[in-house]
């Protein structure tokens, strides 16, 4: 969070010393408007290319392999995994039902099967343990 501001404050340092420069320069009439106009926007291209390389560029994790012998060993079923997956992205009982097209009930019962077989209290409890075991993507 303080690199942030720094970068920011800084950023608003440099553009305020550009924009006395560029007043000076046209005040007294060494230079025209157009060239403080684009040494403006080439240190914005710069500053551009910058955030680009630090922010798009970060290293990415390598996509975790989900562990397939796991579930089996778990004893998941294959919709009891769907809905685990579901569970994941944060659908509650009804919008599970509806997107699989079954009962609610239905879903409810898979939803403790999976509790069960996680050894989970909750919900969120089920997800975390999900993760450890490499059986939801991180």
């Amino acid at each position: 969070m303080k690199k942030t501001i720094l970068i920011f404050g800084s950023l608003v340092l440099a553009l305020l010393a550009l924009f006395q420069i560029s007043k000076y320069t046209i005040a007294t009439g060494n230079s025209s408007v157009e060239t403080v106009i684009a040494i403006i926007a080439l240190v914005f291209f710069g500053i551009g290319i910058m955030i680009n390389k630090r922010i798009l560029h970060k290293d990415q994790k390598p996509i975790q392999e989900i562990d397939y012998n796991k579930i089996k060993e778990i004893g998941l079923s294959k919709r009891e995994y769907e809905v685990l997956c579901e569970i994941a992205i944060g659908l509650s009982n009804k919008e599970i039902a509806e997107k699989l097209f079954v009962s609610e009930n239905t879903i409810k019962t898979h939803v403790s099967n999976v509790l069960l077989k996680l050894d989970a209290k909750r919900r969120t409890q089920a997800i975390q343990i999900a993760k450890k075991l490499q059986i939801l993507e991180q």
